[in-house]
């Protein structure tokens, strides 16, 4: 009997194991790929206005070729709000130019085009022993420009479109209980971006942002980190008739200033 029960029960896990790999073959095979080696330097600012509210600024250089050609210069302001200790939200704007790059270019017309973006940001944190866990959830309303014809120095419409952004970031001191004044530290994050609403076409999945960083605190002003950054870019628009992703691969540094 027990010979029998084996085959009877293992068999619907051959045929699931088959669909999928079926399923995985066709979704491939309705795809195309372009990888690009990244570099991306992110600048953070934050003053403290009172106890409840502080100011953020932001400058992020994105790279490809790690360093030798541009991927996106994003500029982003914003105003925190305290609302508890463990919890702080944000209201603000941003701008970000993104340029041609990569085999297939997020433009169709392999332009580079303007983005302005109004966003609200709720951030969690959770200590757990020495984890300390960071949610963080950001709507944001984009109006990014497009061109009709290459002939044209300013984009002649702007097309909205809404998305949602999910992350989790987990830092471990590695010195010390918590992250404090001459901490070093790892940190690792996951962060999933999907398009909403009518104006979305090929894109509802948008990005996955993964990071595998180590960092040191020097003082309540500065703190720096850097380390291993990957990040997937579903296209908006079909080529080919087939979905295009981007696999970017590369490093992150990031720099903070506390003011």
């Amino acid at each position: 009997m027990k010979p029998e029960i084996m085959k009877t029960s293992t068999f619907p896990i051959i045929f699931l194991s088959l669909f999928l790999l079926n399923s995985m073959s066709f979704a491939q095979n309705n795809r195309l790929s372009d990888n690009n080696q990244i570099g991306w330097h992110a600048f953070f600012l934050n003053y403290k206005i009172n106890q409840t509210f502080s100011f953020h600024g932001e400058f992020q250089w994105r790279r490809t070729g790690f360093i030798t050609n541009p991927q996106q210069d994003l500029y982003r302001t914003g105003l925190n709000i305290k609302l508890h200790q463990n919890a702080v939200a944000r209201v603000g704007y941003l701008f970000a130019d993104t340029y041609s790059y990569g085999q297939i270019p997020l433009n169709s017309l392999g332009m580079e085009f303007p983005e302005h973006r109004t966003y609200q940001m709720l951030t969690l944190t959770n200590p757990i022993g020495r984890f300390q866990i960071t949610y963080r959830f950001m709507l944001e309303q984009r109006w990014i420009g497009s061109f009709s014809s290459k002939t044209l120095d300013k984009p002649d419409k702007y097309n909205y479109l809404n998305r949602a952004r999910n992350m989790v970031r987990i830092d471990y001191p590695l010195n010390g209980k918590i992250i404090t004044n001459g901490t070093h530290y790892l940190a690792a994050y996951d962060e999933i971006l999907i398009g909403f609403g009518k104006n979305v076409n090929q894109n509802v999945f948008d990005q996955n942002r993964i990071g595998l960083l180590t960092g040191y605190r020097f003082s309540d002003l500065l703190r720096i980190e850097g380390g291993y950054f990957n990040q997937i870019v579903q296209l908006g628009r079909l080529v080919e008739g087939k979905n295009v992703f981007q696999g970017n691969k590369g490093y992150i540094i990031n720099t903070y200033f506390n003011f």
